[in-house]
């Protein structure tokens, strides 16, 4: 789905994704084949029923050895009033970073993100639309973070978490029962 732009604002902007987890499906061997190609089962298109009952767009994904299937929520809200001004969903096997230039808005001057954000071709990206990056610096194996990176990051963290709240909100009281299939 498109990103869809809900209201301009001109403080900067929060960026993340978050987990929709939806029921898993009991599918064979085969039915899965078929799905991960983008196409229909045989057993679908012989059962109205059952295919309306099916969900062939969720994935599945592994996070922090955590195991879901679902979908996935992108936002990019404003990080002084929370309220969400740019939204986009993918299949929860997508990257977070990979609908970052779906979020931004012509108006961001700033935009806040997890390491998961981190990248040249995103820096340079916010650097052609003149909006400065507060992207968390990301540690690697054989560089650890200085302590200079550390309380940088600490500083993005005050604005960032604001976003935390707004997927609280969606998951405690928005999104408690979904009944639809698909995207």
């Amino acid at each position: 789905m498109l990103g869809q732009e809900l209201y301009n604002t001109k403080e900067g902007s929060i960026v993340d994704a978050s987990f929709v987890n939806v029921p898993r499906q009991r599918n064979t061997r085969e039915e899965n084949n078929a799905i991960k190609q983008d196409n229909i089962p045989e057993s679908f298109e012989n059962n109205p029923a059952k295919f309306s009952q099916k969900d062939t767009e969720a994935r599945w994904t592994t996070k922090n050895k955590e195991r879901h299937f679902g979908y996935k929520n992108h936002v990019n809200a404003d990080a002084c009033t929370k309220i969400i001004t740019k939204f986009a969903t993918s299949s929860a096997s997508l990257h977070d970073s990979q609908k970052l230039e779906e979020l931004v808005n012509q108006h961001d001057n700033r935009l806040f993100a997890d390491s998961a954000y981190r990248s040249d071709k995103i820096e340079r990206y916010l650097w052609l639309k003149k909006c400065k990056s507060f992207v968390h610096e990301k540690a690697y194996r054989s560089r650890p973070l200085t302590y200079a990176q550390e309380r940088d990051n600490a500083v993005k963290s005050k604005v960032r978490v604001k976003v935390e709240h707004v997927f609280g909100y969606m998951t405690n009281s928005t999104f408690r029962c979904i009944r639809t299939i698909n995207i």
